[in-house]
């Protein structure tokens, strides 16, 4: 007879007895309108239920308490296949692709991850679909099919992943700190799998891949190590009762979350130092210490504040001190990768070439500042900033996206939070035991630590040669013992450098967090003009909707000096790394304080961002401006920052090649585009910080300025941050002429047309292959109407171009879970699947992105396969008038979703206005001609534009092709094969089909394109003022 387990404190058994609620308040922050229940179901699953009435998406989110730190040694990989694997049908709904195409339709979308120890899946949907989704969601962890049929083809997923990975420093880093790792801990796992570990040396040793994966989710997945979030439109009742009865069914082990005894670090892999050589030019050094497992005293967050001191960039910092040496750029203290029972705390030096010969003498600062930290303890003034920042964050937390809050939310449930702090356990410090901080301090011990040194020069590896190779990833390595002579001197002590202090007091600390807030029925929709110069314009509007006493400030300012050729844009993004250098420990403190800065070149000049508390942000503002205007370029910081620009755009022709292709395809269609060769090519002859001083004064004498203030600041108060701008530049800052703020065009392509770019990956270790399909569809989305009528331009009417701007999102949200299912699922042409809508400013078209190991030739004909059957027989044999109907709410649902925070708001005024189109109600204007599309339409369109081969189809391609291909680098354009041998999935089509043109010089290309419209104003600005 088994005995019943007893609750746990503060939980009461339900009067139906299938659950049990927790009774106590749960606190949440006063900017948080939702209500929470937690409850215990009969199986130990414990659920999150969340109750908002102004949800327009609900979603859901599961954790396991398991992760691939549990694999098998000798199937590496078998967590994160089983988050593969899971999803692809069940016992209720056994067709693979029910799920994910039942959220397609109705507004939704999933994802899952695999870390070290917890696995989760979740989902969103329209709010009116939620029930539904849980009850297919539920299944997943009740009665999943592991079908046999997907098993192969789930295993070439997670390889297609792991090679995707292949070449990201990031990913090559982790592991090998894996690797380095003492073998008494599955840390040392490769926690991604490959076709090695998950069926080549299984099937060598005689093992089932499937058959074990069955085993492992028999023996993890238990309802006693799940947490479940759900969000929802529905009262709490309602929801309460949708959990227990579809995840009451859930199997309860009665386990515990896995444990992993023996340290990660035994005394033979402590004390080392590994040099490692990246595939990007990196320079960086690492001092890595073990770590006790912080869990237990998060209401205190030990390494919050250890890495608040170390990590700080002000005076008296180890970034400052460094900075003025010459040997370093930037500095970052923190917690990568720690579990259950175990954690790390690491801190990375952005090294220079100087300080790169360095390296034992940053090391020793680094343990001076932990010795100083260590006699300091706990600084009263330092524990109330970081306790009093905490504090504020949470009472002015602003919402996440529905699927971001319970992934958030079911990960945070496994932490061992007090339910009543389930949702600020994480956020808030609480208590003040100085000893037990003293304690986690004093684990950074000289004798407790391993180092690492990445970079290309091998010149300052012992021996000048990287002796070893990582099995998965083959990160060239070599290890030495940290030098006797560096251990003799950490051990007897360091003096501590007379430059080198705790943190001073931060005067950003926000102290006004008054909103003012009055009732708004009718929130505005659109910011208001309240400045139009020659030189300025502002836009405004008080935040009527969060509430909360932040402020979004945007600035860009015009400069046709800054991008008129290559060398101006390469010196604009010199000065602009620069300013933000010499504004490092100012912003810095700022930063800490809930208040950030940005500073970027764009096509048309430089952008500035400033975001945050308002209460201090003119202050921020004004130091911003004033730096552009009277920066002094110093020899030393000039030489540093030309070598990060330099490295910055070298390491961009190293990413993936999917990103290649996007990337040229934007170059094919933008006017004016100075690529990464051209800038690095203009970069080798500025060699001078002269003339960069001599060049951004006369760069800003001739601007415009257009701003948006958008948050807790009223009209006078933005009007002040124009006046800082405009004062901060001075008086010999003259206006632009209203022809040069012309937007830029883009180049339309001829009707029928079917051109390819090709392009060998600049990586020739990259093993993937990448395209972007493009299908170019309108010439003008917008044209200005002040007169509410209808207008005409060549024949085609102002209605035509938003039906056809309508049209063309029905049938990218249409073409969307197909594309996946049918190229990623079922061909597993490559990880990266992607389709939607692209723009290119007054452009827009459909675009599907793959990476593959495939030839870039045969992807291309299997994406024109699948839009000539699959999407054509969907739309004119499979689907309905309501299937369609079905798939226009679903796009509504998407394009009417609430902004959730403020940013998300500024971000389409400011988007809008970045446009030149100013076209504040186009999501509006969007949805009421969707809302008048048919079907016949929609066949129509596809049919005139988007078929391979229509008349009218514009369509061009880019392909990125791997160096790894064993086949010859030109690829000739012939007929291509039978129909037979088109409709058989493995026929590796070579030939670019009949009528194909290659673009051969793509600025002759463009030379002879016609250019787009110019984005202008929807309206008359001045109908949006308040002059």
């Amino acid at each position: 007879m088994t005995t019943k387990k007893a609750l746990p404190a503060g939980f009461e058994t339900s009067p139906d007895g299938t659950h049990a609620v927790f009774t106590r308040p749960i606190e949440s922050s006063p900017n948080d309108e939702r209500s929470y229940r937690l409850v215990r179901l009969n199986n130990e699953l414990e659920v999150l239920l969340i109750h908002d009435a102004k949800a327009d998406k609900s979603a859901a989110a599961l954790d396991v308490h398991v992760g691939h730190l549990s694999d098998p040694d000798n199937l590496q990989g078998l967590a994160h296949y089983l988050e593969h694997l899971l999803f692809l049908g069940t016992d209720k709904y056994p067709r693979e692709n029910d799920y994910k195409e039942f959220l397609a339709q109705h507004a939704g979308k999933s994802n899952a991850s695999t870390s070290l120890d917890n696995t989760n899946f979740h989902f969103e949907v329209g709010h009116a679909h939620l029930e539904q989704a849980l009850d297919r969601f539920a299944q997943f962890f009740i009665s999943p099919a592991f079908n046999e049929s997907c098993t192969d083809r789930e295993i070439r997923a997670v390889d297609s992943e792991f090679k995707r990975n292949l070449q990201m420093d990031v990913r090559r880093l982790f592991q090998l700190g894996k690797h380095l790792s003492g073998r008494t801990h599955p840390f040392w796992h490769f926690g991604t799998g490959n076709l090695i570990t998950l069926r080549d040396l299984p099937t060598e040793e005689g093992i089932n891949t499937r058959d074990e994966l069955i085993k492992f989710y028999h023996k993890y997945y238990s309802s006693s190590i799940m947490k479940l979030a759900i969000v929802g439109r529905e009262p709490l009742d309602e929801l309460t009762g949708w959990a227990v009865e579809k995840f009451s069914a859930i199997r309860n082990l009665g386990i515990a979350p896995p444990s992993y005894p023996g340290p990660l670090l035994t005394p033979k892999e402590l004390l080392s130092m590994a040099y490692v050589k990246p595939v990007q030019d990196l320079r960086t050094l690492e001092v890595k210490f073990p770590f006790s497992d912080t869990s237990r005293h998060y209401t205190l967050q030990p390494a919050r504040y250890i890495n608040h001191v170390v990590g700080h960039e002000g005076a008296g910092s180890i970034l400052s001190l460094l900075k003025r040496k010459g040997w370093a750029s930037a500095i970052s203290a923190s917690n990568p990768g720690g579990g259950v029972g175990f954690e790390f705390l690491s801190f990375v030096v952005s090294l220079t070439k100087e300080g790169l010969l360095h390296c034992e003498e940053i090391i020793e600062i680094i343990f001076q500042f932990v010795k100083l930290l260590q006699q300091e303890g706990v600084v009263p003034h330092i524990w109330d900033e970081v306790t009093s920042l905490a504090s504020t964050a949470f009472r002015f937390q602003e919402m996440l996206q529905p699927a971001d809050y319970v992934v958030t939310q079911a990960r945070a449930m496994q932490r061992g939070y007090a339910p009543e702090w389930v949702l600020s356990g994480s956020e808030l410090i609480r208590g003040d035991e100085p000893q037990v901080l003293q304690d986690f301090m004093n684990e950074l011990q000289v004798d407790q630590w391993v180092g690492r040194i990445v970079t290309q020069d091998l010149s300052v590896v012992p021996g000048g040669a990287l002796t070893r190779t990582e099995r998965w990833h083959g990160t060239q390595y070599h290890v030495e013992p940290v030098s006797p002579a560096l251990l003799n001197r950490l051990r007897q002590g360091l003096e501590l450098h007379p430059e080198l202090h705790m943190p001073l007091p931060n005067e950003y600390l926000p102290k006004d967090f008054e909103t003012h807030k009055v009732p708004t029925p009718e929130p505005l929709t659109h910011p208001t003009l309240i400045k139009h110069t020659p030189l300025t314009r502002l836009w405004h509007k008080k935040d009527d909707i969060f509430w909360v006493p932040k402020v979004n400030i945007h600035f860009k300012f015009t400069a046709p000096l800054a991008t008129a050729n290559p060398s101006n844009l390469v010196k604009s993004m010199l000065y602009v790394a620069l300013v933000k250098d010499v504004l490092n420990e100012e912003a810095y403190a700022a930063q800490m304080a809930g208040l950030d800065y940005s500073l970027d070149s764009y096509i048309n000049g430089i952008q500035l961002t400033i975001r945050g508390y308002n209460d201090k942000a003119h202050l921020l503002l004004e130091r911003v401006i004033h730096t552009m205007r009277n920066l002094q370029v110093e020899p030393e910081r000039f030489a540093r920052i030309r070598d990060q620009v330099e490295r910055t755009h070298r390491n961009t022709y190293l990413v993936n090649p999917y990103q290649h292709a996007s990337y040229h395809l934007q170059v094919i269609h933008q006017e004016k585009l100075w690529t990464f060769m051209e800038r690095l090519d203009a970069l080798e002859f500025i060699v001078a910080p002269e003339e960069i001083q001599q060049f951004y004064p006369e760069m800003l004498s001739r601007l415009h300025v257009e701003g948006l203030v958008h948050g807790n600041m009223d009209r006078e108060q933005a009007l002040r941050a124009s006046q800082i701008v405009e004062e901060g530049l001075g008086a010999k800052t003259k206006p632009l002429v209203p022809s040069e703020l012309t937007a830029m065009r883009s180049l339309l392509l001829p009707e029928g047309c079917q051109f390819v770019y090709q392009r060998d990956t600049p990586d020739p270790s990259n093993l993937n292959s990448g395209i972007e399909y493009y299908i170019q569809m309108e010439n003008a989305p917008h044209v200005p109407n002040t007169k509410n009528q209808d207008t005409t331009t060549a024949g085609i009417t102002n209605n035509d171009r938003m039906t056809t701007r309508a049209l063309t999102q029905i049938l990218a949200q249409i073409i969307q879970e197909p594309c996946f299912h049918q190229l990623r699922t079922t061909e597993q042409l490559g990880y990266i699947v992607q389709s939607g809508v692209r723009t290119f400013g007054p452009l827009t078209g459909i675009k599907i992105l793959i990476q593959s190991e495939r030839d870039p030739v045969y992807i291309e004909s299997r994406i024109e396969s699948f839009l000539a059957t699959r999407i054509h027989d969907l739309l004119f044999k499979t689907m309905t008038v309501q299937d369609f109907e079905r798939q226009v709410q679903s796009l509504i649902e998407k394009k009417l979703r609430k902004d959730m925070k403020l940013r998300e708001e500024t971000s389409r005024y400011w988007g809008q206005i970045m446009s030149g189109y100013y076209d504040f109600w186009e999501l509006r204007e969007d949805v009421e001609v969707m809302r008048r599309v048919t079907l016949e339409d929609a066949r129509r369109f596809f049919v005139e534009w988007i078929l391979p081969g229509a008349e009218r189809a514009k369509k061009v391609s880019v392909h990125i092709r791997s160096q790894n291909l064993n086949r010859p680098a030109e690829v000739k354009v012939e007929v291509k094969a039978s129909a037979e041998k088109e409709k058989e999935i493995q026929e590796e089509v070579i030939a670019l089909k009949e009528g194909t043109l290659l673009i051969e010089n793509v600025v002759n290309f463009k030379a002879e394109l016609e250019l787009s419209r110019a984005p202008v104003p929807v309206i008359d600005l001045l109908r949006y003022s308040k002059l």
